[in-house]
């Protein structure tokens, strides 16, 4: 599969880091702006692009969450 070749719909996230999603949704969104994904598979791409939000969306709450944890370790240590 190409750089540029939509994913399927029912093909699960590879464990990608922020940076690999976020990438993937820009160029998700570039494809729509350009016009450059035909209307038989928008549907897939915005499918896609919600399951690349949700995955950085759980990234960004499990580092909220550690970053929380480490601030109150360290006012406990303090």
């Amino acid at each position: 599969m190409s750089d540029t070749e939509p994913t399927t719909a029912s093909e699960e996230l590879p464990e990608l880091s922020f940076t690999e999603a976020m990438a993937s949704l820009e160029e998700i969104l570039e494809r729509i702006e350009a016009e450059e994904t035909d209307i038989d598979t928008l549907a897939t791409e915005l499918q896609r692009a919600a399951k690349l939000l949700d995955l950085c969306r759980g990234k960004i709450r499990k580092a909220e969450i550690e970053v929380t944890q480490i601030v109150q370790q360290l006012e406990e240590e303090g």
